[in-house]
């Protein structure tokens, strides 16, 4: 028997398929080192060169670089003091990086929640080293006019909540409109996958 051919029997061979891929672990890892690291230094660069600045114009009045202090959470909430968002993000962190571990063998799942992961991570740096969180980001996408609420102009956010947001929305989508791929008519009709 040739060298290359398998001896392993063909329910061995699907159980072994069938294990979560370590390899989305480690991409997990970097993902949420890279932008963990990636929010910090520009978020050092932000307090460094914007303190006591007016905002820097980069596109007109679409966007701009404003330093800004977040003590509430994402999108401008305030449902509590910044050692209760502090708390929060401390107990969200292990939910996620349990779920990475749940999902590792699943690409379209693992990766978003390490972009989540990753986000939350540069934040609550954040608050464990100054209090709240360094915005600096100041896009004007569209004005809000919406049962009472009026935005004028987007909250100011930073690279973690850019990665948080895109994230989140992909998995919306993922879940919302994916279907997942059906088994040929033959695998699910055959004596085999009923024995498994």
């Amino acid at each position: 028997m040739p060298a290359s051919v398998s001896t392993a029997s063909p329910a061995k061979r699907k159980r072994k398929l069938a294990k979560p891929s370590s390899s989305l672990l480690i991409w997990g890892a970097v993902i949420i080192l890279v932008v963990a690291a990636v929010d910090q230094v520009t978020k050092f660069w932000a307090v460094d060169a914007l303190t006591g600045q007016p905002s820097l114009t980069v596109i007109g009045e679409f966007f701009k670089l404003t330093l800004v202090y977040n003590e509430g959470g994402a999108m401008g909430t305030s449902f509590g003091s910044s050692t209760w968002y502090l708390v929060i993000a401390l107990f969200i962190v292990p939910i996620l990086l349990y779920y990475l571990y749940l999902y590792r063998g699943i690409a379209s799942f693992a990766i978003p929640l390490s972009f989540i992961c990753g986000g939350a991570i540069g934040n609550l740096i954040d608050r464990i080293r100054i209090g709240k969180v360094v915005d600096f980001l100041d896009v004007d996408f569209f004005n809000i006019d919406l049962l009472g609420l009026q935005i004028d102009r987007w909250w100011t956010f930073n690279i973690a909540d850019a990665a948080i947001s895109c994230a989140l929305v992909f998995l919306l989508f993922k879940v919302l409109f994916h279907k997942p791929p059906q088994l040929p008519a033959e695998e699910t009709s055959s004596p085999a996958s009923h024995s498994l």
